[in-house]
Formats: C-alpha cells, sequence, structure tokens
C-alpha cells in the first residue's frame, strides 16, 4: 500500500479527515489541533515514521524503513480499537 491507498483505505473505513496527516497526500487545512500522521522522517534517515501530533509536538511512535509499511502501521493505528 503506499499513501494514496492508504488515503483511500481510510476514507473507505469512515475514518475522519480531521484524525490523521498524509504527508504529501492529506494535508488538511487550517491543520487539527491533534491528530496521528505519516511523513518522511525530517532526519534525511530515509526512513518513514508515523505517529502523533499534539500541541504543537511531533511525537513520532515508530520508524519504518519503506512507505508500505508506514502506510500498514498508520491504518493499523487508525482502525484498531
Amino acid at each position: 500500500m503506499d499513501r494514496h491507498a492508504l488515503h483511500a483505505a481510510l476514507r473507505a473505513a469512515g475514518v475522519a479527515d480531521g484524525h490523521y496527516r498524509i504527508e504529501g497526500v492529506h494535508e488538511p487545512s487550517p491543520p487539527p489541533t491533534d491528530f496521528l500522521y505519516l511523513r518522511r522522517s525530517p532526519d534525511a534517515s530515509g526512513l518513514w515514521e508515523t505517529g502523533a501530533y499534539e500541541r504543537g509536538v511531533w511525537e513520532a511512535a515508530a520508524h519504518h524503513r519503506n512507505e508500505a509499511d508506514a502506510c500498514a502501521h498508520l491504518f493499523r493505528l487508525m482502525t484498531e480499537g
């Protein structure tokens, strides 16, 4: 799964648009105050990260070697109880 397929899957699962951000695919404007996210790691490591943005702070929960693994992780975070 890539970021575009992830966005489609989250919408199909009924996840509200304001609950997540996917770099380059789904970037709500204005941004919500808190949300889960998927983005390229800002440290230029080539990794992808998933995590939570709360009160102005990006908090990585996991780093992934590829986009598909990061997408699968965010999908699980957003759809599992």
